[in-house]
């Protein structure tokens, strides 16, 4: 099957780690990328004016459109995976998602990855997930004026504690909540094809059921959340299958390299990594 290639964007959050966050944009570019994707890129809710300007100015001096943009997780390095379900974190989380209106206004980044959070021992699941909605159509205010996305994504089971959210269909069903909650919301599904299929999901049923709510694509082979071709995903065929269903967004490299990250695009011809964003 020849492969027919889609936008791709790089997250600089686990590509080119070997260097400083702000070194990983310039980066990109060298290795022929033009848009990129981050998880929270600071390690407090709300950093410094000093650090929102120098990650700005780092993507702007780089060329380098930002894509995707994750809201404040809490502690990603110590294991948490999100704080907007959980009791007690509503006001930090919603100060975070007033930084990430002002990134995204300055970037022109569109699409927000809102990790849901853990399950919190002796607290109901209905509460947190009551928490969760009422942040989520929060977020999805504050970016609505802007054309932004707030997007669910479900994570592999037994590598991210005790995250509720393991299916396409998980997700589907809190973006239904929220529009509930809100009828203007327009939530939509994260396509991480390295957790839904480390879940047992059949990947082409999900883009079939699933095709016209999937806001945004990442990839990493499996096993081992490596790039494309060190696993058993068959990726040809998986953007087939995306562009059959008029999928159009971006299919951002999310994965851990097999070795140094400049080496690890081998698998993806120098001449389809541009996506020509921020062209008219």
């Amino acid at each position: 099957m020849s492969l027919k290639h889609p936008k791709y964007a790089v997250n600089l959050s686990i590509l080119f780690t070997e260097l400083p966050l702000l070194e990983r944009p310039a980066a990109a570019r060298a290795a022929g990328f033009d848009a990129a994707e981050f998880w929270w890129p600071f390690a407090e809710a709300v950093p410094g004016d000093a650090e929102v300007d120098g990650f700005v100015s780092a993507l702007a001096d780089a060329g380098l459109a930002l894509v995707g943009l994750n809201f404040y997780a809490g502690d990603m390095p110590g294991g948490q995976r999100g704080i907007l379900s959980l009791p007690g974190r509503s006001a930090e989380f919603r100060d975070s998602v007033a930084v990430l209106a002002g990134i995204a206004e300055r970037t022109g980044c569109r699409g927000f990855n809102a990790l849901y959070g853990q399950r919190v021992g002796g607290v109901a699941a209905e509460e947190q997930d009551a928490i969760a909605t009422e942040n989520l159509v929060h977020a999805a205010a504050a970016v609505r004026p802007l054309g932004g996305t707030v997007l669910i994504e479900s994570l592999t089971e037994g590598e991210n504690g005790p995250y509720p959210l393991l299916t396409a269909a998980d997700s589907a069903a809190v973006c239904d909540r929220v529009r509930e909650a809100d009828p203007r919301a327009s939530p939509a599904v994260l396509f991480d094809a390295y957790h839904l299929a480390n879940n047992g999901e059949d990947l082409h049923a999900v883009i079939e059921t699933y095709a016209d709510r999937i806001g945004h694509v990442q990839i990493a082979d499996r096993p081992g959340r490596h790039q494309p071709g060190t696993g058993e995903t068959d990726f040809p065929a998986l953007f087939a299958k995306l562009a059959e269903h008029g999928y159009d967004g971006y299919v951002a490299c999310e994965y851990k390299p097999d070795g140094p990250s400049a080496d690890s695009f081998g698998w993806l011809p120098a001449e389809h990594r541009a996506s020509g964003a921020g062209k008219g």
